[in-house]
């Protein structure tokens, strides 16, 4: 892995966490957490996208991605929480 490529997987990463705590209502995890949870996220994405068959190109769909990932994620976190 490059620098390039592991500045970019934590852009991606905290542009992802960002997004999905805006999109939970708020339990986004500051910048750090927001970064572990996108890189998390995206690692989930890639796997909920390969298992259903879609691919996309390009940024935009790294960054799809890895939101709902995060989502995913931090719903999971959430439940946890509850229980």
């Amino acid at each position: 892995m490059t620098i390039q490529s592991l500045i970019v997987l934590l852009i991606i990463g905290a542009i992802a966490g960002w997004l999905a705590g805006l999109i939970m209502q708020g339990r986004g995890f500051g910048l750090i957490g927001n970064i572990v949870v996108g890189v998390v996220g995206a690692l989930i994405g890639g796997f909920v996208f390969g298992q259903l068959g879609i691919a996309m190109g390009g940024w935009i769909r790294d960054i799809i991605g890895a939101t709902l990932g995060a989502v995913i994620l931090l719903f999971i976190i959430g439940l946890v929480k509850k229980a």
